[in-house]
């Protein structure tokens, strides 16, 4: 390894967006390393491939250079260490996202750069565009936001918010493409632009020079007033904990009417998608093989998880009525991984946000279409976690536990209308597809709270067992 190489296989596996953590490192290099300034200080886009057991990820570091001994006090905490980059003198090398020096320069490149649409051509290593009619305001100071786990967001002033994709894959990200399609609605943040470049793609062997068009970067309408869907719904619950005498709906914050609407909202979203963008069906057959994935997820989460055992049953009942469904299914493009932290309420009403869909799995798979009914079972997933979540190690769960079920179930019945209402397929008509699509993201919550907090894992075990009931 170069000297750079060896201080990013010491820093990336620390930070929280690496997806590869309780995996060694085997191989780390940097596939292709941009300049976009150069002198003091200096910005580099690098795309660092990463091996471990088998496999190889790649992701974006934005690169701060500045002379050795010169890192502002403020910058320490965003260090990589201390290098040769080839000029004879040590450098310091940094996570750039955090020096609003330097992604000040994208913001201008952006403001600057041509328009185009996200699926058009483009020359150089990496490129920047921007939307037809989208205007980028420059001159205003990054702030990055804490707490994201994937990716890296940067908040320019008041007006914009640049998601930087730390784990790339080859192709379009979700994300853009279904923003940009749904540009003009009132359930989205606005796109302005995007940033990206070209990586090599280990299984395209038939692509030029195995390079395939990625996205590093996109720039949208920051959501300033905005409240967190899931932040909304948890003091809701709370709400309900000190009453629980009181049925859900008499309670002073009492979530349904904005479940009702959250419904609607999804529902327009959806018919907006299906016009944009291709829709197909999934014919009987299809479904079959639907089925047995989902079967197959099965076996996997009870070979790991030993507490699903006892609910086997009911899931492959339901895996196998899924799969005797006679009627096509349509399918078109989705959200993917729709939940309460994905959507936030404005004084205009509720907006989308992150389109995605799951940042471990290939984009390839996550622009493939799929029923409508996969995001409505995820959002009825979160109204069980959300109801449930704060009674984890509590003494007062027994007693709270009637109230949970009753605010979840309320909730999931507004939101169910609120998507019928707004034009969507009638959630109550089409139980058999919907109970598999839960039963689905129930039985992925098991694995997922069993490796990375087994605390939480009652929450999906309680939840089938309340939908079999």
């Amino acid at each position: 390894m170069t000297q750079l190489e060896e201080l990013l296989a010491d820093w990336i596996p620390r930070q929280r967006w690496f997806a590869g953590k309780g995996a060694p490192i085997d191989t780390l290099r940097v596939d292709s390393d941009h300049p976009l300034l150069t002198g003091e200080p200096g910005l580099r886009v690098l795309v660092v491939a990463i091996g471990q057991r088998g496999t190889v990820s790649r992701y974006q570091v934005l690169l701060g250079l500045r002379p050795a001994g010169t890192l502002r006090e403020e910058l320490a905490h965003a260090a990589i260490g201390v290098c040769d980059l080839g000029s004879g003198d040590p450098c310091a090398v940094y996570d750039a996202a955090h020096d609003p020096e330097l992604t000040g320069l994208l913001l201008e490149r952006l403001a600057q750069a041509p328009a185009a649409r996200p699926a058009s051509g483009g020359g150089g290593p990496v490129r920047f565009a921007r939307l037809p009619g989208a205007a980028v305001r420059t001159g205003l100071r990054s702030l990055v936001l804490k707490g994201e786990q994937s990716n890296t967001s940067l908040v320019f002033g008041e007006d914009y918010v640049l998601k930087s994709f730390r784990r790339l894959w080859p192709g379009l990200n979700p994300d853009l493409e279904l923003t940009a399609a749904l540009a003009g609605s009132p359930y989205v943040a606005r796109p302005y632009a995007w940033i990206e470049t070209d990586i090599t793609d280990d299984g395209a062997a038939g692509a030029a020079g195995g390079r395939t068009r990625t996205t590093l970067a996109m720039l949208q309408e920051y959501m300033r007033s905005a409240t967190d869907g899931w932040v909304l719904a948890a003091t809701s619950v709370r709400d309900l904990y000190a009453t629980p005498e009181i049925a859900p709906g008499d309670a002073g914050g009492d979530f349904a009417g904005e479940a009702e609407r959250l419904g609607a909202a999804t529902a327009a979203v959806h018919r907006a998608l299906a016009r944009e963008l291709p829709t197909d069906v999934l014919t009987p057959a299809d479904l079959r093989d639907l089925a047995g994935a989902m079967m197959d997820r099965l076996h996997l989460a009870t070979s790991e998880v030993p507490e699903l055992h006892p609910y086997v049953g009911v899931l492959r009942t339901a895996y196998e009525a899924f799969a005797r469904v006679d009627e096509p299914l349509p399918i078109q493009r989705v959200h993917g991984d729709y939940h309460l932290g994905q959507v936030v309420r404005t004084d205009a009403g509720w907006v989308l946000l992150d389109f995605e869909g799951e940042p471990a799995v290939p984009v390839a798979d996550r622009r493939r279409p799929s029923s409508p009914l996969r995001d409505v079972a995820g959002m009825l997933r979160s109204f069980d976690y959300a109801a449930r979540y704060q009674l984890v190690g509590s003494s007062r769960a027994p007693e709270l536990a009637p109230a949970a079920r009753a605010w979840a179930q309320r909730n999931r019945e507004a939101f169910s209308a609120g998507y019928a209402f707004g034009g969507g397929v009638d959630p109550e008509k089409h139980q058999t597809v919907l109970r598999a699509f839960e039963y689905d993201k129930a039985v992925y919550e098991v694995l997922y709270e069993a490796h990375h907090r087994p605390s939480w894992l009652r929450i999906p075990l309680d939840s089938i067992a309340a939908l079999a009931a």
